[in-house]
């Protein structure tokens, strides 16, 4: 479908990589991973004939229809449901076609307009729009408001919708989760696996890229590589590299040991509540993945803050709201020291409002805001990136924090945020939007503050940052609230859920598998309510085979969960027994035997891996079949 051969990508005289051969056919759900500027969205340029390439050749079958979200959306006077429906190009056309056909009385033109859109489901177009709006957090009824009226946020949203409706072969997806809430990521995961054509995705959303991608594109050191499987099975496959390199492997050994000491500690803390073995689950998968970043640019934590009150903060009875419309009503929290909170919670809810009551930035309509005297809060949210000084270097902006300190000082901080040489002596404008939040969060850690509030802090974050910012969170002493739609962060540094929705804010006593059960289940329950009263009892029917479905379908991700279990044992094996075999001392002809015999293991291991491989992605393959159904 998609053809690469010995292709070099470079923008003006920047190398982006070289020599890739490799190819995309038909079906494969493509991730494309590696740091920002290494080349991720000029290979959608290219693929777009926005770019040419450097040397190579690259070339896609006859007839291709391509299918990819705009970055920008005029303030167009048409209604957003309308600008969705024109993501399918034919029918588009074929309606123009009809128009004109009707108006000049062409009665066998117009028979023929007919049976064609009949034929594509047109009739069904702006039903099928009507959905996407809705997956993607629309409410009923703005179907018809123009797109202008939506802010630049909605009107992504509306770019995504129209991309979906597009009746393609090849999807371009450039960070699509950027502008959505859980919500809507857990939606559009579900539409994506269900999406027939081939599919290349740039995210830097760990869960998201497990659950919808079959192979992974890593762009490093101007190298393109593809492995065959989820990001989880890629970051195995790089751990087995990353430990032949013995430096690297000691590194490695450092971080397992001080994540076994977290969760060692983590359990003596918390053994029973739901979430917190969730989240145990979630730290002893951290050591799988803590060595696939062992070579990030990243390095920081948070220092100690210091005196944390007891309580920090407590709302009591508190409303808030905009103007006449109250968005939390009789909110009672105390945040206490330690406290590690996720808040839930549909778009719209309310999860920022109450962000902003705690920092102090809403004032309560009514009921207490009590804060202690020692309080220093660390707020993160999207606003502030746009209240950076742009004439500004990074250096300035720390020393505006504090006057005394020196360029060297401040150089030697913002390093550990990747922030070297030029860059942080230049002003701030050119910078990049993850950068700019890398910025921001540099800012807020020198602070050493004793309560956190973070909204959707991993937006425009790569993945190493998004690692970096996990541990970071890890070892901080003081209370949390985050909200993100980023559920390997949520799972990995939060200890409670609260769901904010109908003005209040509750427990949640499930964890995130849980939430995202209970979001479709909602959502299956809003379409059920739109549907006609006549297919209420086939709808519930189509519900309760659904759940039979799922429970006859247990045994089988039962087995698929023990290979993968089998698999990361094989490769942990075979990582140490590799770097037993990259020891020069093993050749000096002394441990002729041992040489040998390790030798006749990696065979074997190998064997086992490739086995066991393939049973795990037929398993795999039975399961997407049977869920499809």
């Amino acid at each position: 479908m998609l053809y690469f051969e010995q292709l070099s990508l470079q923008r003006g005289n920047k190398i982006l990589f070289e020599d890739a051969n490799f190819t995309i056919h038909s079906g494969d759900k493509l991730g494309i991973t590696g740091a920002n500027g290494c080349g991720k969205s000029s290979l959608f340029g290219l693929i777009l004939s926005q770019l040419e390439e450097s040397s190579g050749s690259f070339r896609l079958d006859r007839n291709i229809t391509i299918a990819h979200v705009a970055q920008e959306t005029p303030g167009l006077p048409i209604p957003a449901l309308h600008y969705i429906m024109q993501g399918d190009a034919e029918l588009t056309e074929l309606e123009t076609l009809l128009a004109t056909a009707e108006s000049s009385g062409d009665g066998e033109k117009i028979a023929k307009l007919h049976e064609r859109i009949a034929t594509i489901d047109g009739y069904a177009a702006p039903a099928r729009a009507a959905r996407l709006m809705h997956g993607l957090g629309f409410t009923p009824g703005e179907e018809e408001n123009s797109v202008a009226s939506f802010s630049g946020g909605w009107r992504m949203r509306l770019n995504l919708a129209r991309a979906l409706m597009c009746r393609s072969d090849l999807l371009l997806l450039d960070e699509p989760t950027n502008h959505l809430d859980l919500e809507a990521v857990i939606w559009l995961e579900k539409w994506l696996r269900a999406y027939a054509g081939a599919m290349l995705l740039i995210s830097h959303d760990r869960d998201f890229l497990d659950r919808c991608i079959t192979h992974v594109g890593h762009i490093e050191q101007q190298h393109f590589t593809l492995y065959s499987g989820n990001y989880s099975a890629f970051e195995r496959m790089r751990i087995e590299k990353l430990a032949q390199q013995q430096s690297a492997h000691e590194k490695q050994q450092d971080q397992i040991e001080h994540m076994n000491s977290y969760i060692n500690r983590f359990k003596a803390k918390a053994s029973k509540a739901k979430q917190a073995q969730s989240r145990i689950k979630a730290l002893e998968r951290m050591q799988l993945i803590a060595p696939a970043h062992v070579d990030s640019p990243f390095s920081f934590s948070f220092r100690f803050p210091g005196l944390v009150p007891n309580p920090l903060l407590r709302l009591n009875k508190a409303s808030a709201g905009y103007g006449e419309k109250t968005i939390l009503h009789n909110i009672s929290l105390s945040l206490l020291p330690g406290e590690r909170i996720g808040l839930l919670g549909p778009n719209g809810a309310g999860k920022s409002t109450l962000i902003k009551l705690l920092a102090g930035e809403l004032l309560a309509n009514s009921g207490n805001r009590d804060e202690a005297k020692e309080l220093r809060i660390g707020y993160f949210a999207q606003h502030q990136l746009e209240q950076l000084h742009h004439e500004l270097s990074p250096i300035q902006h720390l020393q505006m924090v504090n006057d005394q300190l020196s360029e060297k000082e401040a150089r030697q901080y913002l390093g550990g945020f990747d922030f070297h040489g030029d860059m942080a002596t230049h002003p701030i404008a050119p910078l990049s939007g993850g950068e700019k939040a890398r910025l921001v969060l540099a800012l807020i850690v020198y602070q050493q503050p004793n309560l956190l509030l973070l909204d959707e802090p991993t937006n425009h974050l790569d993945m190493d940052m998004r690692h970096a910012l996990c541990m970071a969170l890890q070892e901080f002493e003081g209370a949390m609230i985050l909200v993100s739609h980023d559920r390997h962060l949520l799972r990995t540094v939060c200890d409670q859920l609260i769901l904010v929705a109908d003005k209040k804010a509750t427990p949640f006593t499930g964890d995130l598998d849980d939430y995202a059960n209970y979001l479709l289940s909602s959502r299956d329950d809003e379409v059920e309510s739109c549907e006609n009263a006549d297919a209420l009892p086939s709808r519930r029917d189509d519900r309760r085979n659904r759940a039979e479905l799922r429970k006859s379908l247990q045994p089988l991700r039962k087995q698929i969960k023990k290979l993968e279990i089998a698999l990361q044992t094989l490769h942990t094996k075979k990582a140490i027994i590799d770097t037993q075999l990259s020891d020069p001392a093993l050749y000096d002809g002394t441990q002729v035997a041992l040489q040998k015999a390790l030798t006749i293991e990696t065979g074997q291991l190998n064997q086992q891996i490739s086995d066991i491989e393939n049973e795990w992605l037929q398993r795999c393959e039975e399961l997407e079949e049977a869920e499809q159904l």
